[in-house]
């Protein structure tokens, strides 16, 4: 689930202040033993069911077995790669996509990703059923309204070159945030999370024709979204980053096994969802946190070397990066 790109990393100080609120009540005893190491973590947008596991951690009391005492906050000050690499917090979610810019950027950001939320990319491209667009070649004539992230327009371009389109006949302009009701009327595809936008969708009865990423192109199947953390932490405080792991993994194994719950758990930071449609996103999202692995957060070369040639064919970044210098398993749980 993604906000516009321009829009994302301006959210309000009293939305954060609120977030941080709610997980300090609820690790409020952790405060008072000293012994606990506080830990924080920055949203990548506001708490949603990407982030379930977590808040799973934090209402079970995983993180606290584990010594931490974990306050997650959503991003106030620029974007969370950004903000992890200056050290405003320990940990960050971001996306494979983001990471990638970030280390082959002029000045590198000295982040790695740790884990990944979930193990295929569930997004795909959206139109309202009633009109006439099937597939990416239909894209021609039309308007995408998306978020202006690095490598959107690479994506397009790619979806459509594959069949047969022209993507110099695509319309793209920044989404206002008006949702999926815009694609009456306002413009003709969006990128939605399948997770959250579709439920979205179906709740309102609003139909809708979805073309699934990985199915358009299989370089497009990369992690999203992802932990990341500070090159600094990873090499200063190693134990701290595997018992956090550790305690999420658990939260991320209990989401998967108790949907219904960990919805009702979400939504006492979510508050602004209705149950019906965080149970629903939760009861997809959990077969996919482990879609395909018996080790939660686990990711593998081949999909960081595709998506980076991928990056590297369209003109996102200038040149390669070895996947090992983008991400690491060596924290996460055996």
């Amino acid at each position: 689930m993604r906000k516009n790109w321009k829009s994302m990393v301006k959210m309000t100080a009293a939305a954060a202040m609120t977030a941080a609120f709610a997980a300090g009540m609820a690790g409020c005893g952790n405060r008072a033993e000293t012994s606990l190491e506080p830990v924080t973590v920055i949203l990548d947008y506001v708490a949603n069911t990407n982030h379930t596991g977590m808040y799973a951690a934090l209402d079970q009391g995983y993180y606290k077995e584990a010594g931490l005492d974990v306050n997650i906050i959503e991003p106030t000050e620029g974007a969370t790669a950004t903000l992890i690499a200056v050290g405003k917090g320990d940990f960050g979610i971001s996306y494979q996509e983001d990471v990638t810019v970030a280390r082959t950027s002029q000045d590198p950001l000295p982040i790695k990703a740790i884990a990944a939320l979930i193990q295929h990319n569930t997004s795909g491209f959206v139109t309202y059923a009633d009109k006439d667009i099937h597939s990416p070649k239909d894209f021609e004539g039309k308007t995408y309204a998306g978020w202006g992230g690095p490598g959107e327009e690479a994506v397009l371009k790619a979806v459509m070159a594959k069949d047969g389109g022209d993507f110099s006949k695509l319309n793209m302009v920044i989404s206002d945030g008006s949702g999926f009701e815009a694609l009456k009327d306002e413009a003709d595809i969006m990128w939605f999370f399948e997770g959250w936008d579709n439920v979205k969708c179906k709740l309102s009865n609003f139909p809708i024709n979805y073309m699934e990423l990985r199915r358009l192109d299989e370089r497009l199947d990369y992690y999203t979204p992802v932990i990341i953390a500070n090159e600094d932490t990873l090499k200063n405080k190693p134990e701290m980053v595997k018992k956090f792991l550790a305690a999420t993994a658990k939260g991320y194994e209990y989401a998967i096994r108790q949907p219904q719950e960990s919805a009702r758990i979400l939504q006492k930071y979510a508050p602004d969802y209705s149950l019906e449609m965080l149970t629903m996103s939760q009861e997809y999202l959990a077969g996919k946190y482990m879609e395909d692995t018996d080790r939660w957060g686990s990711m593998k070369d081949s999909v960081w070397d595709n998506y980076t040639d991928f990056m590297v064919e369209y003109g996102v970044i200038d040149k390669a990066v070895p996947a090992g210098e983008c991400y690491t398993n060596e924290f996460l749980p055996q």
